[in-house]
């Protein structure tokens, strides 16, 4: 797979989906902690709208933590954009060349499918993302990754009902693999989306 034309695809599609939204959606909540859709979709955009001098700037802004930057700026973004705007960043950026920090053009897919995934499955959106993106960033799945992502899938061997692909060893859990992503990327997932005796450690507290 050209992992450059799968960037692009997802962002164009994430677009599509994100314009389709109404105004009370633009304000429900993710599977990003304290983020609504907006919040999150400002994020997704900030690689394309700023410089490196501008990047650097807001970190020490924040005291070098690149959470708080990161947080800080996706609010402040998102109050001063149009959901109308939010979504074009995506779709006029779709073949910029960013990628996170160290991360590749693995990483830049996983960045969109994921936060698509915030997005969408918060909604209730009946969104599938194609499998075969799904199945490259499974593929970087690593302890390391796992951990950088706050994963506690330690006992848990992650079985995917549609893809023949299984992670971990120990207790069963099974599902779609694009959940089974949210998952290894430190997600809280709504009810009723895997099955296993693990599952409840992975249900949003509240859901």
């Amino acid at each position: 797979m050209d992992i450059a034309t799968a960037v692009a695809a997802e962002r164009q599609e994430l677009a599509a989906l994100l314009d389709d939204l109404s105004p009370a959606q633009w304000e429900s909540p993710t599977l990003c902690a304290g983020w609504r859709v907006r919040d999150v979709a400002a994020h997704m955009s900030l690689g394309f709208r700023y410089s490196l001098p501008r990047t650097l700037a807001e970190l020490v802004k924040a005291r070098g933590s690149l959470h708080r930057m990161t947080d800080r700026c996706a609010r402040k973004d998102a109050a001063a954009y149009s959901t109308g705007q939010l979504a074009a960043f995506l779709r006029d950026n779709a073949d910029h060349p960013w990628q996170p920090p160290f991360a590749g053009i693995e990483g830049a897919l996983g960045h969109d499918v994921v936060h698509g995934l915030d997005i969408s499955v918060a909604l209730g959106l009946d969104r599938g993302v194609p499998r075969d993106r799904v199945r490259v960033l499974l593929k970087k799945v690593t302890p390391k990754s796992t951990r950088f992502f706050g994963a506690d899938v330690g006992g848990v061997k992650l079985c995917a009902d549609d893809l023949d692909w299984t992670y971990g060893t120990g207790t069963p859990l099974t599902g779609a693999a694009q959940d089974l992503l949210l998952v290894l990327y430190g997600r809280k997932l709504p009810p009723g989306r895997l099955r296993g005796e693990p599952q409840s450690r992975f249900v949003r507290e509240g859901a």
